[in-house]
């Protein structure tokens, strides 16, 4: 099983290091779900951490349906991030009644190709009505992992379906749970079939002085805990 920290700092990125982390999920304004971060602090995580990075491409916050405009923006984004020296990127684009939208979708996995960058499917799939026929698609169009909650608030509420995922993917795309992960659920996730999983470095900071945002505060403990099980 690997085991991905989802971080928004060079901080996050170290502290994953320091417990062997195998790669990060890099974001920025966690806080919103994540929205993609800028390419100086891409850049900057490449060069000082060990594990193998993965950007989210995400402009705007408010679920995944893109306008066209949005679409280009993100295209220019796995562009310009790609020069960095990261190894994939992290996306997803709904339409409106939750299912994936494949023009969507398949136009960024091909600039992501032409870029040498892999494409992960990230949690838009925990909108979609239905989820096996939603992986079937993301395989079809070449996302090479799928990280899902299995369409809870939390992926250990989630655990039968993403088993189930998993069975129905036979080895075509990895399967990995996440959402609200801690040490205390990793024996059940452990035990399971899936690749992966994925957990956020720390925990947003309670006080935000006039509204300007919380903070992702890093938790060594959390950490080292959920790494323990590596």
């Amino acid at each position: 099983m690997e085991f991905e920290a989802c971080i928004e700092s060079l901080e996050g990125a170290l502290l994953a290091d320091k417990y062997g982390a195998d790669r990060v999920e890099l974001c920025s304004a966690l806080h919103e779900g994540g929205l993609s971060p800028g390419t100086a602090l891409c850049r900057q995580v490449v060069q000082e951490s060990q594990q193998k990075v993965f950007a989210m491409i995400r402009p705007v916050a408010g679920g995944f349906v893109y306008s066209a405009k949005e679409l280009e923006l993100m295209k220019m984004e796995i562009v310009e991030l790609a020069q960095t020296g990261i190894q994939g990127v992290v996306f997803g684009v709904s339409n409106p009644d939750g299912s994936l939208n494949a023009e969507a979708n398949q136009g960024l996995i091909a600039v992501a190709k032409e870029q040498g960058l892999e494409s992960v499917c990230h949690r838009a799939f925990d909108f979609t009505p239905d989820p096996f026929a939603a992986l079937e698609s993301i395989i079809e169009w070449g996302f090479v992992r799928l990280l899902s909650s299995g369409q809870q608030a939390k992926a250990i509420e989630g655990l039968d379906l993403l088993v189930r995922l998993k069975e129905a993917a036979q080895d075509r795309i990895e399967i990995m749970a996440g959402s609200g992960l801690m040490a205390s659920a990793m024996p059940a996730f452990k035990a399971s079939t899936l690749d992966a999983v994925h957990f956020t470095v720390g925990a947003f900071e309670a006080d935000v002085p006039l509204g300007m945002g919380a903070r992702l505060i890093s938790d060594e403990e959390k950490v080292k805990g959920i790494l323990a099980f590596k």
